[in-house]
C-alpha cells in the first residue's frame, strides 16, 4: 500500500490562516478545547468522522486532498 503524502493536520491549519479563522473558533464550531485543535494540526491522520465534522464547519472538503492522490497514483501505475 502506498503511503500519503498528505500531512491532514497541516493542510487543516493552513486553510484555517487561509480563511482568516482562529484555533478558538474552529474550537468552538468541533465542541471541543484549542488544545484538541493544536493536536490536530500535529496528525499525518484523522479519523473521517472528525475530517468530516472539520471539512463542515470550515466549508473545505477534505476529503478531496486523498481523491486527487488516488487519481494522480492510479494515474502513475497506468503509464
Amino acid at each position: 500500500m502506498r503511503k500519503t503524502c498528505i500531512h491532514i493536520g497541516k493542510e487543516i491549519h493552513d486553510e484555517l490562516l487561509r480563511q482568516g479563522r482562529s484555533v478558538m473558533w474552529l474550537s468552538q464550531h468541533l465542541d471541543c478545547n484549542r488544545t484538541n485543535i493544536y493536536n490536530i494540526f500535529c496528525r499525518e491522520s484523522i479519523s473521517t468522522d472528525l475530517l468530516m465534522k472539520i471539512s463542515f464547519a470550515m466549508k473545505r472538503d477534505f476529503f478531496a486532498l486523498y481523491s486527487q492522490h488516488i487519481e494522480s497514483a492510479l494515474a502513475e501505475e497506468d503509464k
